[in-house]
């Protein structure tokens, strides 16, 4: 079995392969403030909620925007399994030919997404990963990773509009009836889900054009199922999309 970690702003995925099949997916709050040993307690309940040992693993593999964090959850898969464990940066081989100005500007989320989608899905594509920010990359047809966008994610935004309004309150992302909202929290939940979902298409509308084609769309991020389903593109959710990325480059590393 391999242990993946995906360490984001908001929320730590976790995820265990054995014969490129996931046998769990589950996710952490990201503390920047929590000792190795605080994570060694999570991770092993994670593993006997899940009934996994963790003397099993072969190893693992961590990609990570939280610099501060790294290391820690690092320490604490170690601690358990006693493998060396893997983290996605320069060294690391990924099969990705990434086009940009600073190649090593990139993160480690955004090239196991890649990784996944040039071995998993039809090219060119545009890679839709929505969390604390919304990420899209997009991958032409000679399978190179050429750019994207970073856009503000749909919590932070909404966070942002109750925070800065004294009148607008907080509130859960729970879908609305219509699109027109006859009071201020359907209003609000419209608005962010609705203008979300039209930004993707006309986002998606907009790549096309300027590559001359149209592409595979593939979203993923906890957020996604939420939004797709407002989309009106023909948009494939793929939950593991990342952890499938980080158990490719794995497996290239051996």
């Amino acid at each position: 079995m391999v242990l993946a970690i995906d360490i984001g702003n908001t929320n730590i995925v976790i995820g265990c392969f054995q014969d490129d099949k996931i046998l769990f997916r589950e996710r952490l709050s990201t503390n920047q403030l929590s000792t190795s040993m605080e994570y060694t307690v999570m991770l092993k309940n994670i593993f006997e909620l899940n009934g996994i040992s963790e003397m099993n693993f072969e190893g693992g593999i961590i990609s990570s925007v939280v610099p501060s964090v790294t290391l820690t959850v690092r320490e604490a898969m170690e601690r358990l399994t006693k493998k060396h464990i893997m983290i996605v940066g320069p060294g690391i081989k990924t099969g990705l030919k990434i086009m940009l100005d600073n190649p090593a500007q990139l993160g480690s989320d955004r090239v196991a997404d890649g990784v996944a989608a040039i071995n998993l899905y039809p090219v060119p594509s545009i890679l839709i990963d929505m969390g604390t920010a919304t990420t899209i990359s997009v991958i032409n047809n000679k399978r190179e990773f050429i750019g994207g966008l970073i856009i503000p994610g749909l919590r932070t935004s909404l966070d942002s509009l109750a925070n800065k309004t004294s009148q607008l309150p907080n509130i859960s992302l729970v879908p609305p009836k219509k699109v027109i909202g006859a009071n201020t929290i359907d209003c609000m939940r419209s608005g962010i889900i609705n203008s979300t979902a039209s930004s993707i298409d006309g986002i998606i509308e907009k790549i096309e054009d300027e590559l001359g084609e149209k592409c595979t769309v593939i979203s993923t991020g906890g957020i996604a199922k939420i939004i797709i389903p407002y989309c009106k593109r023909d948009i494939i959710i793929d939950d593991d999309l990342l952890l499938k990325g980080l158990m490719i480059i794995y497996n290239k590393n051996l």
